[in-house]
């Protein structure tokens, strides 16, 4: 879904704002964000199965700092899961899916 410079097009990024963590999987959402993110291999780190630790380094790429704010845009997902950010890009979640109805 990125573009030929490695930027998430802006459909992909009101997808990410406007997904429906209630109905949908948040595995789905976390796929999206993963197929937006340019150097995903590098710049995600997911472990866990019912509580999912996320973490998620911009590397300083104006386009993965465009995925996060997409992902500030989704009021639901940031408020129940994001825990911190800290200096550099990083960004801390932990998505706990029994709080998503899952």
């Amino acid at each position: 879904m990125l573009d030929e410079n490695g930027y998430p097009d802006e459909n992909s990024l009101i997808a990410i704002a406007n997904f429906d963590v209630l109905t949908q999987p948040i595995e789905d959402l976390l796929e999206l964000i993963h197929e937006n993110t340019n150097w995903a291999d590098r710049q995600i780190e997911q472990s866990g199965k019912n509580v999912i630790r996320y973490v998620y380094h911009t590397g300083g790429w104006s386009g993965n700092e465009d995925v996060i704010k997409a992902m500030k845009r989704n009021f639901l997902f940031w408020s129940m899961s994001w825990m911190k950010t800290t200096r550099g890009g990083h960004y801390y979640f932990k998505i706990n899916k029994k709080k998503f109805g899952w």
